[in-house]
């Protein structure tokens, strides 16, 4: 599939692509050979088969037809089974927080996103893009650097305060993921009740990998009050939570810039 919307500087390349529901963005800060090009390219084209794999809002997507009970292609098996494996270690860290099964509906949703923008950073680093940030919907994968001796810096929105951050983290080699209601309401559902999670407003997780930090995430948005205290024993995450009264908080890893955040 073409890549469209392209600008190439002699250094460095942006793209941006609508899929999954959602919008991703490319961030190359390295020299555009024709290998990132081409990855970049197999990057869309693989982000669009998935969504046709995944997707909840296609009658005739792979899970779409697994929930209805219906017989689905060999091919798709390989990628079907490493998401459904990957969503039940997620249910066995979480104690069950993580669902894809949440309100007894097939919906992998919570795992697919954050493993497929890092699937697609994978791509682009074994074309030797080094310094990259692939955004998926708001959940980052950072590699290398913003620029020489500079760190990537994300803003964290605050949900309640339209225009202003909450939080400012900084690094590489980073995921950043944010579960909350800002964009799309109450959609978190607590799986062990089947009702939305409604006790944060909004809960980033930073880790170095956006699959399993995408998916942690939602579980500790879901847990609500005890998010802070599960994240603060999660080996390798940090974690900025904004509750439903306004309280900011954070686990004191959190890698933040200098004067930022609570």
């Amino acid at each position: 599939m073409p890549v469209s919307e392209v600008s190439a500087p002699a250094r460095g390349l942006r793209h941006v692509e609508h899929a999954m529901g959602t919008v991703f963005s490319f961030d190359l800060r390295d020299p555009v050979t024709r290998p990132v090009r081409r990855a970049l390219e197999e990057a869309v084209a693989w982000l669009h088969h998935m969504d046709e794999v995944f997707s909840t809002y296609r009658p005739g997507s792979v899970i779409s037809r697994l929930g209805r009970g219906e017989p689905v292609p060999e091919r798709y098996g390989p990628e079907v089974a490493e998401v459904f494996a990957l969503c039940e270690e997620a249910a066995h860290t979480t104690g069950g927080w993580f669902s894809h099964t949440p309100g007894g509906r097939l919906d992998p949703s919570g795992m697919v996103k954050g493993w497929a923008v890092e699937r697609v950073s994978q791509m682009l680093y074994a074309a030797d893009a080094r310094n990259t940030c692939v955004n998926g919907g708001g959940d980052i994968q950072l590699r290398g650097e913003a620029a020489p001796g500079t760190p990537w810096r994300i803003g964290i929105a605050h949900p309640a305060r339209p225009g202003e951050l909450a939080a400012v983290v900084t690094g590489g080699d980073l995921a950043v993921a944010t579960s909350g209601t800002a964009e799309r309401g109450a959609h978190v559902l607590d799986p062990h009740t089947g009702r939305p999670a409604t006790a944060l407003l909004s809960l980033t997780l930073t880790g170095r990998h956006l699959t399993s930090t995408d998916a942690y995430a939602t579980a500790a948005f879901a847990m609500g009050a005890g998010a802070r205290d599960w994240v603060e024993a999660l080996d390798g995450h940090e974690a900025l939570g904004i509750t439903a009264a306004g309280e900011v908080w954070s686990t004191p890893g959190l890698p933040m810039a200098t004067g930022a955040g609570p």
